[in-house]
């Protein structure tokens, strides 16, 4: 039976270059996600928000804005799984801005730094914080 052709084992190089190929797509489908400005997110303040299955499609769909932890929950919910008209739906301004210290702690890498390089007044509220 004759052999067939094997392929030479990816390099370090070839290895690096695909990962920094794959995260660059990774955090530009987080980028296109954004509102222009933080000025359009209008979301709830108060009361139990329900989200539709194609944000929480594991987990929790219902949040009461009342307690301190569903809040920070639905927040991380949306900046995950939100897409562009979720955002301004589902995200308030001015409580983004207050949660932001804390939550960018509890949301991945990316999506942090996706919205702090898009948002510098996030990154500012985190050093006014410390």
């Amino acid at each position: 039976m004759p052999s067939s052709p094997q392929r030479p084992s990816p390099t370090p190089s070839d290895l690096s270059g695909a990962v920094a190929e794959d995260l660059a797509l990774y955090r530009e489908k987080f980028r296109r996600r954004l509102p222009e400005s933080l000025d359009e997110l209008h979301g709830p303040t108060q009361g139990v928000v329900e989200l539709p299955l194609h944000l929480a499609w594991s987990g929790m769909t219902s949040y009461d804005m009342s307690k301190p932890r569903q809040r920070m929950g639905l927040y991380r919910t949306v900046l995950h799984e939100g897409l562009h008209d979720d955002l301004p739906r589902y995200l308030n301004r001015d409580l983004l801005l207050q949660l932001w210290p804390v939550l960018r702690t509890l949301v991945g890498h990316t999506v942090r730094n996706v919205w702090e390089d898009a948002f510098p007044q996030l990154a500012s509220r985190t050093r006014a914080a410390a």
